[in-house]
């Protein structure tokens, strides 16, 4: 049985009448010490939170400062016992409450690439953005995809290939001009019917698929 001290606070007590406010202290419950703290210094911005909150996503940058030599790998200074690093002090706020919450939000004031390459420098999979933010996540992606839907125009013929002319070159030129057609189709569509089965927020039709 785990023994425990329960410390009781009463305020104008009556006989019979029970404990308003009651805290209870288990013998095997602990609080983590100031030496489980870590200060990180984002941008100039300092963060204060505890190692075993890093733990959280092991194999990610932030992890790795709670290794023993984290001091010899990352930017420390001794006197200010705080850890450096030179990115967006802002994103680094959402990355640091992913760690702490366990969801990852996009902010709303960043772009997409910049989000991206952060998450890239911190080691986290973009996949877990959570899907409430995921189509603003993405809309950098979806304009260079419509950018790239546009037809680009067609090669000049080369200069060893014989002149289309004559009953046989219209001909040709006819065929040539279909296939144009059917290849500049699927290069428009190719994209989305792909994010149809690999990206399930691109679209309402993709989350049914």
């Amino acid at each position: 049985m785990l023994s425990s001290v329960c410390v009781s606070s009463f305020k104008g007590r009556k006989g019979g009448n029970k404990s308003s406010n009651k805290a209870c202290y288990s013998a095997d419950m602990t609080c983590p010490s100031e030496s489980e703290k870590i200060v990180i210094n984002c941008g100039g911005v300092r963060h204060e939170t505890y190692r075993s909150t890093l733990k959280t996503l092991p194999g990610t940058r932030l992890s790795w400062l709670t290794e023993p030599d984290a001091f010899s790998n990352f930017d420390y200074d001794p006197k200010l016992d705080e850890f450096f690093f030179d990115r967006h002090p802002s994103v680094f706020s959402f990355i640091l409450n992913y760690y702490r919450t366990g969801k990852l939000h996009c902010p709303n004031d960043v772009c997409g690439p910049l989000f991206e390459e952060e998450l890239a420098f911190w080691g986290i999979d973009e996949t877990d953005v959570e899907a409430c933010c995921w189509m603003n996540y993405r809309q950098h992606r979806d304009a260079e995809e419509a950018l790239d839907s546009f037809e680009n125009p067609e090669p000049d013929a080369p200069d060893d290939e014989p002149a289309l002319s004559g009953p046989d070159g219209d001909l040709r030129r006819l065929c040539m001009q279909e296939d144009a057609r059917k290849a500049g189709w699927w290069k428009t569509w190719q994209p989305r019917i792909w994010a149809l089965f690999e990206d399930p927020y691109s679209s309402k039709y993709a989350r049914i698929i």
